[in-house]
């Protein structure tokens, strides 16, 4: 069984930054992708970004080059978040894969809210 756990988040004023960590742990051999959704209030949740095992990274249309994610290390991801709008206000969920082929295993974190507000 996988544990998810976020760090960083917290309230940032428009067109700043913030970091994002979420590390997995558990009783398995490795973990392959790991990214984040959001969820916004009144909003379907929605997919910001992956990477894979091997390091390949994946984004939402909306991200346009303002985010990144990277692998820290085989366990533990993190998301740069530059250039913030008050509509990537959020609740950022993390995800992590111990399956290669299927998500059906997929462990999720309990969440951590990015506000961005003047």
């Amino acid at each position: 069984q996988v544990q998810v756990v976020e760090s960083g988040g917290g309230l940032v004023q428009p067109g700043g930054s913030l970091r994002v960590s979420c590390a997995a742990s558990g009783n398995i051999s490795r973990i392959y992708d790991m990214g984040y959704y959001r969820q916004a209030p009144g909003k379907k949740r929605e997919y910001v970004a992956s990477i894979s095992g091997g390091g390949t990274t994946y984004y939402g249309d909306f991200v346009k080059g303002r985010f990144t994610i990277s692998r820290d290390n085989a366990w533990k991801v993190s998301l740069q978040m530059n250039s913030l709008r008050p509509e990537d206000t959020a609740v950022y969920y993390c995800f992590a894969d111990p399956d290669r082929y299927t998500t059906n295993s997929r462990a999720w974190g309990q969440g951590i809210q990015v506000t961005v507000s003047a």
